[in-house]
Parts: structure tokens; sequence; C-alpha cells
């Protein structure tokens, strides 16, 4: 979360929400991710295509 608020300034409550539930897999991709991701936007795409939900 530090590094994705530094890229973007204060992420949103939402988008900080839907990444605390992660599984630590996904977590570790959006780590890489992070190095394309240029906007906030650009993060919100990411988890809608990589989001995995576990019901």
């Amino acid at each position: 979360m530090r590094l994705l608020n530094r890229r973007f300034g204060e992420v949103t409550q939402s988008l900080t929400e839907q990444i605390r539930q992660l599984p630590i897999e996904q977590v570790e991709d959006l780590g890489e991710a992070l190095l394309d991701l240029e906007s906030e936007t650009d993060l919100r795409q990411w988890l809608s295509k990589n989001t995995i939900i576990n019901d």
C-alpha cells in the first residue's frame, strides 16, 4: 500500500479494502504490475482483470 500511495497519491478506501483482501499471490503479482501501472485508473483495470474471487 505504501508503494501504491507513493506512486498514485492517496489510494481510495474502496481500492485499499479490495487490495487488502487479495491472496498473497495476487499481492505479489500486483507488486510486479506496479512497475507498469501509470495511474489509479490502470490500477482499477488491473484489479478488475486479475482479481480472483474465492467464495
